[in-house]
């Protein structure tokens, strides 16, 4: 495999931009940002012996797997006739899930920007610096957090990522190069505009603020729907969900993806790259290349981007000097 350097030295001149998965968050703390702390941090309220035994009889921690088995669950109860009170114990589960998984993030996530070192920001300040468009499908505030650390090494360097007065996001007059592709805990729609949470000068930081909301049936704007199809829809009903895809469709040159395992239920996002005009993308691989789970990530990065146009190629995630 290509080290990242290696990899980033091929561009020739050419401009690179980033897709971000929860590679990027576990790289800080992986015990914090995986599925299996937030099953355990989960709160099904009384759902919870039936939710928590699917888990358990699906052998995962992944919220999305189970939520795709509950949309599979619902099919196959319709074609074969299950009665009306089952069938809206699965549409209730659903919904359940989906607002535990916010919940779970919102309370595990970590309180204070300060909860991140100043080393830490800086490594990852350095990493981001020379791309010129940065693509996440993470939620939480990491990369939010070591954007706005102006204060640190390299000096200088801004991202715009669309939001302006009154924290509100305006679709046109910016020049954003910060795309939050799932939405995020610091973003949510007020039904008039698309707005971000800040720290305030009383002290209330975004997770506070997160918290508060929740406490009041407020939710972050979160794409964490069961299925690549329904993903895409909700992506397509929200103005600015919708301007992230349709950048990410735009993209020239070379985009490196980090710290995804290329699954299916995102390949509305690889869709979208391959309709690109890119030439390249590099995939991380993180340990063994011929583990299964990257050979799975292999071909699935093959079969979703390649084409006559794009060329796909692989580096070595321990590498990439994130967090270090």
């Amino acid at each position: 495999m290509l080290t990242f350097d290696e990899a980033v030295k091929l561009k020739d001149g050419e401009k690179i931009s980033i897709l971000l998965g929860n590679g990027f968050s576990q790289a800080w703390n992986a015990d914090i940002f995986n599925y299996a702390n937030l099953f355990e941090q989960a709160d099904f309220g009384d759902r919870t012996e039936i939710i928590r035994q699917i888990f358990i009889s699906l052998e995962t921690f992944d919220f999305e797997k189970v939520m795709s088995s509950l949309v599979s669950a619902e099919i196959i109860g319709e074609a074969y006739g299950f009665d009306e009170q089952h069938l809206e114990n699965i549409e209730k589960d659903k919904n359940i899930l989906k607002e535990a998984l916010i919940r779970a993030i919102s309370n595990t996530h970590p309180d204070r920007p300060h909860n991140v070192t100043d080393d830490q920001y800086i490594s990852v300040r350095n990493f981001i610096h020379p791309f010129n468009e940065i693509y996440t499908l993470n939620y939480d505030l990491l990369l939010y957090w070591a954007r706005n650390k102006n204060n640190l090494k390299p000096h200088n360097y801004t991202t715009d990522d669309g939001f302006r007065a009154n924290q509100s996001w305006h679709s046109v007059g910016t020049k954003q190069e910060v795309y939050f592709l799932h939405g995020g805990l610091h973003l949510y729609d007020t039904g008039l505009s698309i707005k971000k949470h800040a720290c305030d000068d009383w002290g209330d930081t975004i997770v506070d603020k997160v918290r508060r909301n929740l406490e009041q049936g407020r939710f972050p704007l979160f794409v964490s729907e069961p299925t690549h199809e329904k993903k895409l829809n909700k992506i397509e009903h929200n103005p600015y969900l919708n301007k992230c895809y349709e950048s990410l469709g735009k993209l020239k040159d070379t985009l490196f993806i980090f710290g995804h395992s290329m699954d299916e239920n995102d390949k509305h996002i690889f869709a979208q790259i391959k309709a690109s005009n890119l030439k390249k993308v590099f995939v991380s691989l993180y340990g063994d290349e011929n583990s299964e789970q990257n050979l799975r990530t292999k071909a699935n990065a093959r079969a979703y981007i390649e084409s006559p146009c794009i060329t796909v190629e692989f580096y070595d995630a321990e590498t990439v000097p994130i967090w270090v």
